[in-house]
């Protein structure tokens, strides 16, 4: 499933950037990007659409549930986000006054970063707790981690670990662009959280996903679905 996910975006264009395996049973992850702007969203969106029509082609279901197991690690989707100050020599001053300007927007980036996002933002599994901000050089607990090369560089991306798998692209990069861009301290936070409260959270840039269940018949074979790959 995760080879013919692969080339099926590769075929329709979607910058896919990897795959790998996850920490829990049936549990993949592929990444998109880099990608400009909604650029990134997009290739999302349609990588999303494609795995799903190519696990129809294998008769096994996907969920990107935040925590679709109880006990399990669950499933997010690590945004890495960057600009070009932060890219630039000094940038690893502008990551942290990024991370403290998402830090009094914690909140409202939590309400469009994924459907039930607390049941996996837990403080396990390299999560931190849902109401808590947190950010730090290398640490796969803490909200945002920054990249060791990073900060030896003085430059580069960080990641932002709150997305949940279901989170919409859409929101998640809008709300990034404005909370470390646009606005300033307490410019429009009313509108910003009011409007958050009216979404509607549909829906990784680094996917996560799980296989529930697997319901091939015995004497198929699941090869036979990469002969035309046509999705």
């Amino acid at each position: 499933v995760v080879e013919s996910h692969y080339r099926a975006c590769l075929y329709a264009g979607v910058q896919i950037g990897g795959i790998n395996s996850e920490v829990a049973p049936g549990q993949w992850e592929f990444q998109v990007g880099p990608g400009v702007g909604m650029a990134a969203a997009d290739d999302l969106w349609m990588a999303r659409y494609l795995l799903q029509r190519t696990c129809e082609l294998f008769h096994v279901n996907v969920t990107f549930d935040p925590k679709p197991v109880s006990g399990w690690a669950g499933i997010g989707c690590h945004t890495n986000y960057s600009t070009s100050s932060t890219r630039s020599p000094g940038g690893f001053a502008v990551i942290e006054e990024h991370c403290k300007r998402l830090s009094k927007r914690h909140m409202e980036h939590m309400l469009v970063y994924g459907r039930d996002n607390e049941r996996r933002m837990v403080g396990k599994d390299d999560t931190q707790h849902f109401d808590r901000f947190s950010w730090g050089v290398g640490d796969r607990s803490q909200s945002i981690r920054i990249p060791v090369k990073a900060a030896s560089t003085g430059c580069g991306y960080y990641e932002d670990r709150r997305p949940a798998a279901n989170m919409d692209p859409y929101l998640v990069t809008r709300y990034l662009v404005e909370t470390t861009l646009l606005l300033d301290e307490d410019e429009n936070r009313a509108s910003l959280l009011e409007d958050a409260q009216r979404q509607h959270v549909v829906g990784d840039l680094s996917a996560s996903f799980r296989f529930l269940q697997d319901v091939l018949p015995g004497d198929s074979d699941p090869l036979s679905a990469i002969a035309n790959p046509e999705v």
